[in-house]
């Protein structure tokens, strides 16, 4: 018996290991078209991207976009070029984010801007996005180009809003759900929208698994919020701290600001807007969104989204993919355990 079959008859397995089993074949046809494309006689393109897109990357937003079309019945190849674009999309922004962010870890490793530099991450980014665009149109469908080609749009609206609010202790509740939106959601949403565009499938189904996409996005967001004060770097993918360190205001600070005394109102104060931060800021921080109940209510959202994005898939028949799409959703809120 081989692996996929293996792991789809064990039950220990993980809701995203199962999902990985049954698009194993598709994912391996994904990842040929990656690693093809991601080359070039540029020396230094291939080395830093495979730096960042081959460091073990969760590529769970081609996953959606090859699981969509399983669930939609499609028995064409297109999917693997978009699902290829969507994870090309995705490391470009990984790359221009650290650069910005100036994180000191990405997937477990030293950032490639760290490496090579931000010249070369930010143009190594954009080689990603053309690589990107020249898969979508490959694809010959013009309404999958056409949403993935906002969902970058939107994507880069989203970065400029949270760079725009950074150290900003006023920021409300909607300005960050909107950045989340446009920042992380877009994609997913993307991602699972382009595959019943493909097949043809009927409008409520797009809109469905556009839905799921959201939805899930949100929630995976919101969760790595949270996961930022009180998890693992092994969870996380990138150093704990780094959003406080950085001065974001995610929506786990936004509520502990709202519920602060005059004494917690200085503290947030001096470490989030002068960014006169110590060695035991972090910690203090950490206690304060916990005592406030900032970090379970974050939780609860994101599990209200969970919950929404397995509803939304029940106009799809039952199947072994809508099975392993909606227990992906109850997965990406069950992480930060």
């Amino acid at each position: 018996m081989n692996a996929p079959a293996q792991i789809l008859k064990d039950e220990h397995a993980s809701p995203a290991e199962r999902l990985w089993a049954l698009a194993a074949e598709d994912m391996a046809a994904v990842d040929a078209i990656i690693l093809e494309r991601m080359d070039s006689p540029v020396g230094m393109i291939p080395n830093l991207a495979q730096h960042l897109v081959g460091a073990g990357g969760k590529r769970l937003r081609p996953l959606l976009t090859v699981a969509a079309a399983g669930l939609c019945g499609y028995e064409g190849a297109e999917h693997h070029k978009l699902a290829a674009a969507v994870e090309f999309i995705h490391s470009a922004t990984l790359l221009h984010d650290d650069v910005v962010d100036e994180s000191e870890l990405r997937r477990g490793k030293k950032p490639a801007n760290l490496i090579w530099g931000n010249s070369a991450s930010i143009l190594v980014g954009d080689f990603l996005f053309a690589r990107a665009f020249n898969l979508m149109v490959e694809s010959g469908s013009m309404k999958a180009l056409g949403i993935l080609s906002n969902a970058s749009s939107v994507i880069a609206e989203g970065e400029v809003q949270q760079l725009a609010a950074l150290r900003d202790v006023k920021m409300c509740e909607d300005a960050y759900m909107q950045v989340i939106s446009a920042k992380t959601a877009a994609l997913f949403a993307a991602a699972t929208e382009v595959s019943p565009v493909i097949a043809g499938r009927p409008g409520a189904e797009r809109e469905a698994l556009k839905a799921y996409g959201l939805k899930l996005g949100l929630a995976f967001q919101l969760v790595d919020d949270s996961l930022d004060y009180g998890g693992f770097e092994t969870a996380l993918g990138k150093s704990v701290g780094d959003d406080f360190r950085e001065g974001k205001m995610t929506l786990p600070v936004i509520r502990a600001v709202q519920k602060a005394d005059k004494e917690a109102s200085l503290f947030w104060h001096r470490v989030i807007v002068d960014r006169q931060q110590n060695d035991v800021d972090f910690e203090t921080a950490v206690s304060l969104l916990r005592t406030t109940g900032a970090l379970d209510s974050t939780m609860d959202l994101a599990r209200q989204y969970s919950r929404q994005a397995r509803e939304v898939l029940d106009v799809f028949a039952e199947s072994p993919w809508r099975s392993a799409l909606q227990d992906l959703a109850d997965y990406v809120v069950e992480r930060i355990n």
